[in-house]
């Protein structure tokens, strides 16, 4: 497995740093069950709006349940299908677009699911493990093969598995895995005391 740090401006945690979404799954390697259990904790214990824990996920296990995999994998958009065919794990996260205590519209699930799913990549991160959150799907398709409640919206497509060496890339792939990783500068996107105005990275 090879790092792909983040350019950052300022030193950031070493785990956010190399947390990436690569394409590059290793499809000999499985994930096994304690490892799964421990990336479900991790997305468990994200904060939500009144501790609602709006989000719920579906989860395939290629060398579980191969049918249920194929299923899933069959609603990726076909750009998707090139790589995750690799990726011995696809999960679905959903979220809930109602609070299970009172029943009125929650507008902050999509936010929350948004949390626990990063906390999700981060711990798979700590294990040695890649993540690739996808948003090309065929949600209706997903929806009805998987009988997804309509309160529930069908966020992300998750490719979860281990990395391949930098050696054993594709050729196809290799171009985006090891290319260097990019974000805007923080004064593009981050506003200090009004929009417009770039955050002050000296005090």
């Amino acid at each position: 497995m090879f790092d792909k740090i983040a350019n950052s401006q300022v030193p950031i945690s070493d785990l956010i740093a190399r947390r990436w979404s690569g394409r590059a799954f290793d499809a000999d390697k499985r994930i096994s069950r304690a490892q799964l259990v421990a990336l479900l904790e991790a997305a468990r214990w994200a904060p939500s709006c009144y501790g609602d824990e709006p989000w719920r996920y579906i989860i395939w296990d290629k060398y579980i349940d191969a049918n249920g995999w194929t299923k899933a994998y069959e609603c990726l958009a076909e750009g998707n299908q090139v790589w995750a065919k690799n990726a011995p794990i696809l999960m679905l996260a959903l979220a809930g677009s109602t609070f299970a205590r009172n029943g009125k519209p929650n507008r902050w699930g999509q936010y929350d699911t948004g949390a626990a799913s990063e906390n999700l990549c981060l711990q798979a991160t700590a294990m040695g493990l890649m993540v690739h959150q996808m948003g090309g799907f065929d949600a209706d398709k997903v929806r009805a093969s998987f009988e997804v409640p309509e309160q529930y919206g069908c966020m992300a497509m998750i490719a979860i598995g281990y990395q391949l060496s930098r050696e054993a890339i594709p050729a196809e792939l290799k171009e985006r895995e090891l290319a260097e990783r990019r974000r805007r500068a923080l004064q593009d996107t981050f506003f200090e005391g009004r929009w417009g105005e770039p955050v002050k990275i000296h005090a």
